[in-house]
């Protein structure tokens, strides 16, 4: 009893936590600097509509509600920096950051000790980089409009989103333009980007030495670049569209043991699908259209499952140079290829004989541009007719031997195929 009477009256003795207000901030130049220092964790600040002067610090535990209110830096560094963790920005208009890449000016800064904060529905307009995770664990950026900078040479502009050492991250449902990469990852594992629109910009996703990363339903349009995945394990990428980018619509370099399922290229540019050194992937129901190169295929990448992909309309279907034959069908499927001019006389939906997207002519143009002109020679049109004829004398390439007779449906939905290009 007596040491029971003892813990009653220290607990009776401690003093009770006090409760979490909600104190409202007026603008000023230092009213949200103030009110900041101020608060106390788990404090709400109401912002008033107006202006207010950063930059700030936020180093404790609050949630600061915008309600349209504008934070303006001084045109360098960075705006808001969080240096505490399950910090909540919400509502604000942030402009003013500086232009040092080397700085990493930015909007709103999530440094490595702000893990789970939330940062949903701001305006981040004109700022060198909009929002930076710096190495914050488990943090929320949803529902964000992100304008970059256009004004300067594309070396010097920042991406909408930088994501460094940022496991358990979550980008979803934002609009991101101009700058240089919508989305830029470097050495950040465990991620999910998912339902974000990406225009005018370099690459509108890119993520270097980076795994396990989950790419969703995402929309690029009008980019130089659309999705471009680099020295990465385990990517799933699945429902996204590229539509009217320049060069590739999907690129991956050094990427292994992923997945590319159900994207879709539409209006394409120079490639829809680009892989280089890329092994025991897997490549399915993507839609690939309107390209002058459908798939690049090169740089040893071998082990690659390829099913139930279409290739519509590109001026090539594939660019292979190699020696060896690749197997581009799986289980007794293969893919659909728009100049194949093959018959299914049994009615299975695969058509009778393989297709053969190239032949030695076109490894010749590829190796040997100049050749090209040579191309209407009876020469190599007799080359082209009897290897057409005789495989046997092909030297290597791509076969599908199970042909599809049309294309399974894309899991991309039907975005805005009629909106104008922004360009």
């Amino acid at each position: 009893m007596g040491m029971r009477f003892l813990i009653a009256a220290v607990l009776a003795g401690m003093p009770l936590a006090s409760p979490a207000e909600v104190l409202h901030v007026v603008p000023g130049p230092q009213t949200l600097a103030a009110a900041i220092a101020a608060a106390r964790p788990g404090d709400t600040l109401m912002l008033a509509p107006g202006d207010y002067a950063g930059p700030v610090i936020i180093d404790r535990s609050l949630v600061i509600e915008g309600n349209g209110a504008h934070v303006a830096g001084p045109d360098q560094g960075s705006v808001i920096t969080v240096t505490a963790p399950d910090v909540t920005l919400r509502g604000l208009t942030v402009t003013g950051a500086g232009k040092r890449l080397d700085e990493l000016d930015g909007g709103i800064i999530l440094s490595r000790e702000a893990h789970r904060a939330v940062v949903e529905g701001n305006q981040l307009l004109g700022n060198l980089i909009g929002v930076d995770v710096q190495g914050a664990h488990d943090a929320v950026v949803r529902d964000n409009l992100i304008v970059g900078r256009n004004d300067l040479r594309v070396p010097e502009r920042g991406p909408g989103i930088y994501v460094w050492n940022a496991p358990g991250l979550l980008v979803e449902g934002n609009t991101i333009s101009r700058g240089r990469d919508g989305i830029f990852v470097t050495s950040s594992n465990r991620a999910t980007y998912r339902d974000n629109e990406l225009s005018e910009l370099r690459y509108a996703f890119h993520s270097m030495y980076s795994n396990e990363l989950v790419v969703e339903g995402n929309v690029s349009h009008d980019n130089d670049m659309g999705f471009a995945f680099m020295y990465s394990t385990r990517v799933q990428a699945s429902g996204n569209l590229s539509m009217r980018d320049v060069t590739h619509g999907f690129f991956m370099n050094f990427v292994n043991r992923s997945s590319l399922v159900a994207n879709e290229v539409r209006e394409g540019g120079e490639k829809c699908l680009f892989v280089y050194n890329s092994n025991r992937n897997d490549f399915e129901a993507n839609r690939f259209e309107g390209c002058d190169i459908g798939v690049h295929y090169t740089a040893g990448s071998e082990g690659n499952r390829l099913v139930d992909n279409a290739f519509i309309g590109n001026r090539t279907q594939v660019k292979y140079v190699g020696s060896r034959w690749l197997e581009w069908s799986d289980g007794g499927r293969g893919n659909y290829w728009s100049d194949h001019a093959g018959f299914d006389i049994d009615g299975n939906g695969v058509t009778d004989s393989p297709y053969r997207p190239n032949d030695v002519i076109d490894q010749l143009i590829w190796s040997q541009p100049m050749a090209r002109l040579l191309t209407g020679a009876p020469a190599m049109q007799l080359v082209s007719w009897s290897q057409a004829r005789f495989p046997g004398l092909l030297p290597g390439g791509v076969v599908d031997s199970h042909p599809l007779t049309k294309p399974a449906l894309s899991g991309v939905a039907a975005w805005p195929a009629t909106q104008e290009s922004s360009r």
